[in-house]
C-alpha cells in the first residue's frame, strides 16, 4: 500500500533488534537473530514480488490467505537491513536489496562493510547491493553546542557492541565522533567522502541538533548536492 501511494518511493528498512527491545517490546525471545533475520528476508521477498507467502521455516511461518498484491505497486518494494556485522552483511547480500548502516563512517564503509555486503551479493548472483549511509548531521554555525548536543543524544548507541563495533572501525571512539557538523563546504566535503567510500544513498538523521534555520540550511544544501 505504501509502495503505491508513494509511486515506487518505498523502502522497506528491517534490523535485528536487541535483546531488551525483542523480548520487552514485543514478547519475542531474541534467539538466533541471523537466522531470524534470514527466514524474514525470505518470507519478504515473496510477499513484495508475488504478493503471497508460504513460507515454513523454523522460527516463522508466513502464508497469506488472500493475495497481498496491491495495484501500482511497482517496483517490489526495496528491502534494506541495518546490517553492519560480517554474519548480517552476509544475509543482506544473499538476500535483501542493500544495508542501511548508521554510524558507519567512510572508512568502516570502504574497509569492511562495502565489500562484505558486495562479495556476498555476488556470490549470491544478486545485484550490486544499495548502500543507504545514514548519517546524524547539521549544517551549522554553532559548531561546538551542536557537537555537545550530538555528543549527549547519540550517547544511547554506545551502549551495544554492534555499534561500538563500527565506530571503532571508522576511527571514532564516542557515537558524536561520526557525526557531520560544520558549514556547507565541511558538510558537502563529508559526503563526497561517504560516496568515494561507496555509499550509493546518504540519508542524514538528527538535524533537530540545532534551530530551524539550521535545518533549513542543511535540507537545502542535500537537496543541491542530490541534484548537483
Amino acid at each position: 500500500t505504501a509502495q503505491a501511494a508513494t509511486g515506487g518511493r518505498y523502502h522497506l528498512g528491517l534490523a535485528l533488534g536487541t535483546k531488551q527491545l525483542t523480548e520487552t517490546a514485543f514478547g519475542i525471545p531474541y534467539e538466533r537473530p541471523i537466522a531470524r533475520l534470514r527466514e524474514f528476508l525470505t518470507a519478504l521477498r515473496q510477499l513484495v514480488e508475488t504478493g503471497s507467502a508460504d513460507f515454513h521455516g523454523e522460527l516463522l511461518t508466513a502464508t497469506t490467505p488472500l493475495p497481498a498484491a496491491v495495484p501500482g505497486a511497482e517496483p517490489p518494494v526495496p528491502l534494506l537491513v541495518a546490517a553492519m556485522a560480517p554474519q548480517a552483511l552476509r544475509a543482506s547480500g544473499e538476500l535483501a536489496d542493500g544495508i542501511i548502516p548508521l554510524l558507519a563512517g567512510p572508512r568502516a564503509l570502504a574497509e569492511h562493510l562495502v565489500p562484505a555486503v558486495t562479495a556476498a551479493a555476488e556470490a549470491a548472483g544478486r545485484p550490486a547491493p544499495r548502500i543507504v549511509a545514514v548519517v546524524p548531521g547539521l549544517v551549522t554555525a554553532d559548531i561546538e553546542a551542536v557537537r555537545q548536543t550530538a555528543t549527549e543524544r547519540l550517547a544511547f548507541y554506545e551502549r551495544f557492541p554492534s555499534y561500538q563495533r563500527v565506530i571503532g572501525l571508522s576511527g571514532g571512539t564516542r557515537a558524536a565522533d561520526l557525526a557531520v557538523i560544520g558549514d556547507e563546504e565541511t558538510v558537502a566535503a563529508e559526503v563526497r567522502r561517504y560516496r568515494e567510500a561507496g555509499a550509493t544513498e546518504v540519508v542524514f538523521t538528527a538535524t533537530d541538533l540545532g534551530s530551524e534555520a539550521d535545518r533549513h540550511r542543511t535540507w537545502k544544501l542535500l537537496g543541491e548536492l542530490a541534484n548537483p
